[in-house]
């Protein structure tokens, strides 16, 4: 059985397009980045670490055939993580810093079993066009960049503040789909 260890709306629309049967379980991990930890090896770590914690919350039985998977995803711009922003003034201040410049979205997908652990990482690089304070202002009114890291969800009207993107879109919303499918085809998981 197959478990998705998410609490993103995003990753479940997006893990249901693979056509794959699954349950939800709603984990909560700490999310905080260890001093001197790559931005990669912490987004792997927080993805592990989700499936690990959906793994560990089901009863024996369930966990004897569970395949949990986990997923992380965070913008990374001159080495900083940028989480989800906590008000309108971080949003504000990510987007200022994002203005004209390219930065990276990593995403990582985990996939653990009782016996079994495997997860590949996704790389993609995404420019933004240059933003004055009134196109911050709006999109931070609309209330789109909470919730999402980097403070902005490239599926909805972020979408327009995006010159450009190199890799994967859906990796970019938080599950690249690519991998994702290629991780359950490896561990032997049903997606259809």
């Amino acid at each position: 059985m197959l478990y998705l260890a998410s609490q993103s709306p995003r990753r479940r629309d997006l893990l249901g397009q693979l056509g794959a049967a699954f349950s939800v379980l709603e984990v909560d991990i700490v999310e905080q980045r260890a001093i001197d930890e790559s931005p990669h090896d912490y987004v792997r770590r927080v993805a592990c670490d989700k499936a690990k914690e959906g793994l560990a919350s089901l009863d024996a039985d369930k966990r004897a055939t569970a395949v949990v998977l986990g997923a992380d995803t965070e913008v990374v711009l001159d080495g900083d993580v940028f989480g989800k922003p906590s008000d309108a003034a971080d949003a504000a201040a990510m987007l200022r810093r994002l203005s004209g410049r390219m930065h990276e979205v990593i995403s990582a997908v985990w996939l653990v079993s009782d016996d079994r652990e495997v997860g590949e990482v996704c790389v993609s690089r995404v420019r933004f066009a240059a933003l004055d304070d009134a196109t911050i202002d709006a999109y931070v009114a609309s209330g789109e960049p909470f919730g999402k890291a980097g403070a902005y969800a490239i599926q909805g009207r972020g979408a327009t503040l995006i010159e450009y993107l190199e890799g994967s879109y859906s990796g970019v919303m938080g599950l690249p789909l690519f991998e994702t499918a290629r991780l359950l085809r490896n561990f032997d998981a049903k997606t259809a």
